[in-house]
């Protein structure tokens, strides 16, 4: 296995200068040839191959209409698999061709013959990796939740439109048909008016994330620690954060919040989503959070302008709609409604219809031949994500704020301090 751990002076700074390249007109005949043709293959990069990236691996060797080329991961062990299971998946069918392995991002990005990354590293990445790939004409699918910060969310809804790139977000319950019918059912009046969402968050990490002072461990021989922290402070190695290939859960640096956001914004993007979906929400938000206070209000509350509040709890894994006349529940298990007939109710012909999706991975894959939005566009993701940090946010400061969703901004300065967050140098934006 060659794996190239090590980008030139010279392409460093050719990648750093592609963050700041200039806009491409839509429908210039650079844009217009970077998009993929209908015949075409289309030749894939994975940017972060430990649990959820090696699954996703995994799941996109099984369409025939796109082909991996490159992974790329900072620990060689986890890189040395994914290489591996390409290289034997692909040699079973008959192609010699080899799977490329990178330790440095960068490295895959400069490959003009990929056109697109699949992002599954650390949150804390999300924003940096996907923007350089934009800028470089590449199509982005980027795992949930889509940023560490508000302001990284809609930089990259925004750079995405500047490029007309093709962005899918990993929140996959917008491929469930469970999930569509039960928001079809809300959005067209089959519940009256909403009155209440309540969104059930279960998670195994902190509700909300907390400062890391984890004690330093030894680095692994396999693992380039400082490439893994990138832009985050520097803190000493420890094995929670970056757990060897042996470990087969979901890293706690979830927990941490120069990394993630905890449960809001873990099982929380998933969750949130399908809220602001139901509301239909999708480029809008709430414009008031308010933290628990023990008294009035029991649990982390979101009131939208038309009155509808949403309440998050960390007791159950479910998201219900309540309204006027009736209620819709629903997650990964089952569709529950009141009266219990609207469960099977068709959504008429006339009436309100969602994007439809049965593979998150195909729609994107679709979409990049055609050049729409996917069924998780960037923007959606923006929006959904940005639920979860404001309700942090609130927690953080632990006071009311105001949100509006058209500017961006607070009413309340020390929340809008916390809508950005510094990078180490030498990483930026």
């Amino acid at each position: 296995m060659s794996i190239k751990r090590k980008i030139s002076r010279r392409r460093f700074f050719q990648s750093m200068a592609a963050l700041s390249a200039p806009a491409l007109v839509p429908g210039s005949a650079w844009s217009r040839g970077n998009s993929v043709l209908p015949n075409d293959r289309i030749t894939l990069g994975f940017i972060g191959v430990g649990k959820q990236g090696y699954y996703l691996l995994r799941n996109f060797l099984q369409h025939s209409q796109s082909r991996i080329v490159a992974v790329c991961d900072v620990d060689a062990l986890k890189l040395s698999r994914a290489k591996r299971t390409v290289d034997e998946f692909y040699a079973a069918a008959g192609s010699a061709n080899g799977c490329s392995a990178y330790s440095d991002y960068r490295e895959l990005l400069q490959r003009s013959d990929i056109d697109a990354v699949v992002i599954a590293t650390p949150d804390h990445w999300h924003a940096l990796q996907a923007i350089q790939a934009m800028r470089l004409g590449k199509d982005v699918y980027g795992e949930k939740p889509l940023s560490l910060t508000i302001g990284q969310a809609r930089q990259m809804a925004d750079e995405a439109r500047r490029w007309g790139r093709v962005f899918q977000t990993g929140s996959m319950q917008r491929s469930d048909d469970r999930f569509r019918h039960a928001c079809e059912l809300v959005q067209n009046g089959y519940i009256g008016q909403v009155k209440h969402v309540r969104v059930s968050v279960a998670t195994g990490f902190k509700n909300h994330p907390i400062d890391c002072d984890l004690p330093a461990e030894k680095i692994p021989a396999e693992l380039d620690w400082n490439l893994w922290l990138g832009p985050a402070p520097y803190r000493p190695y420890n094995a929670i954060l970056a757990p060897p290939i042996s470990f087969d859960g979901f890293p706690s640096w979830r927990d941490y919040y120069d990394y993630s956001g905890g449960g809001m914004t873990d099982w929380g993007a998933h969750h949130f989503d399908i809220a602001q979906w139901g509301l239909g929400m999708d480029h809008s938000g709430p414009v008031e959070i308010i933290p628990p206070d023990g008294k009035e209000f029991k649990y982390l509350t979101y009131r939208y302008a038309t009155g509808t509040l949403m309440t998050a709890d960390f007791d159950g894994n479910v998201i219900t709609f309540t309204g006027t006349e009736g209620m819709v529940e629903v997650n990964r298990d089952y569709l529950k409604t009141q009266p219990a007939h609207l469960a099977a109710v068709r959504i008429g012909v006339h009436e309100k219809h969602s994007a439809r999706s049965s593979d998150h991975a195909a729609n994107w894959l679709d979409c990049m031949r055609t050049r729409n939005r996917p069924v998780t566009d960037v923007e959606i993701g923006c929006r959904s994500v940005i639920v979860c940090h404001l309700g942090n946010i609130a927690v953080q400061l632990n006071h009311r704020l105001h949100w509006d969703p058209v500017a961006g901004r607070f009413a309340e300065e020390d929340a809008n301090r916390l809508i950005v967050r510094a990078m180490r140098s030498p990483w930026v934006i």
